[in-house]
């Protein structure tokens, strides 16, 4: 298999960058509101926004495109099961040859509250499946990433159930104010840059 970093040396699209957008989750109607799957909440909402129809089946993820001046977004869904992201994603970055720093992974985060929004370059997985997963298929963990806060599971549950558990209605609301964040975070990332984006969008968000 050619190195995923062999490619990153290749000139980029004359017509300017191109980014690739990964939301994760697990694929299925039943799985479809779970809290596990906010990474596909944030890319629909970012889809949305953008007017990028997600209806294209490759390198097992749905995708859609769309563009923000000159620069070009690739947005994904990977439809292997959380577990086995990184298929789709590392295939995806060969396919379309992108740079590490221009692929945002969306995932949730139990270690954040519900509300809190947190960019980094890097790191490893925190226990998340399927950021492991990319983080094994890449070869590295150096690329950025989106976590967004789902908050601990009540009392003695344990964490596998709570994640694939619907957000309460009490969350509904709040989880509105949180995929128009998120969404708005990434449009920062693509234009301006992560740094731009973690200094505008890391923390809790205010509703007001």
């Amino acid at each position: 298999m050619e190195k995923i970093t062999q490619l990153f040396k290749k000139k980029q699209p004359e017509s300017g960058e191109i980014y690739l957008i990964v939301g994760l989750g697990n694929p299925g109607r039943e799985y479809r509101e779970n809290r596990h799957n906010i990474g596909f909440m944030a890319v629909d909402a970012l889809a949305e926004k953008l007017d990028a129809r997600m209806g294209k089946v490759q390198f097992k993820a749905i995708t859609g495109q769309a563009r923000l001046g000159e620069q070009k977004a690739i947005l994904a869904k990977p439809q292997t099961f959380m577990n086995l992201s990184g298929q789709a994603v590392s295939s995806l970055v060969r396919y379309y040859k992108v740079p590490l720093e221009n692929l945002l992974v969306i995932h949730d985060d139990l270690d954040l509250p519900l509300g809190t929004l947190r960019l980094r370059p890097g790191g490893g997985s925190a226990g998340q499946k399927g950021l492991g997963s990319t983080i094994q298929q890449l070869g590295t963990q150096q690329f950025p990433r989106l976590r967004i806060g789902i908050g601990r599971p009540p009392g003695q549950m344990p964490a596998a159930a709570y994640v694939l558990q619907n957000f309460s209605g009490g969350d509904q609301e709040l989880l509105k104010f949180v995929l128009s964040r998120a969404t708005e975070a990434v449009i920062a990332f693509i234009e301006n840059g992560l740094d731009y984006a973690m200094n505008q969008f890391n923390g809790a968000i205010d509703q007001e």
